[in-house]
């Protein structure tokens, strides 16, 4: 019991037994709007690029052209809330 206990405390000293969650995954604005709108119904099978939309953007509602390999959104997004969808092509 203590070994193990002792292993675990090591482990943690040395940084972890896993990788962080921000050393394994590359979260980029395309990933994250992409993972909300596949969450939501929407088929993104590779995202290629997103951009912000700083016409249509305010403060606490952000608005992004989101470009799949299948489709190309207008992502808007307000704190707390899912995204606001829409098609382009």
């Amino acid at each position: 019991m203590y070994k193990v206990l002792g292993l675990l405390v090591l482990a943690s000293a040395m940084g972890g037994l896993t990788p962080s969650f921000a050393q394994t995954a590359q979260e980029t604005p395309q990933t994250m709007l992409a993972a909300q709108i596949r969450m939501q119904g929407f088929a993104c099978d590779q995202a290629l690029g997103a951009r912000k939309d700083a016409t249509r953007s305010r403060p606490d509602h952000a608005v992004w052209v989101l470009r799949c390999s299948n489709a190309t959104y207008r992502v808007s997004r307000a704190p707390d809330m899912a995204a606001k969808v829409e098609p382009l092509r």
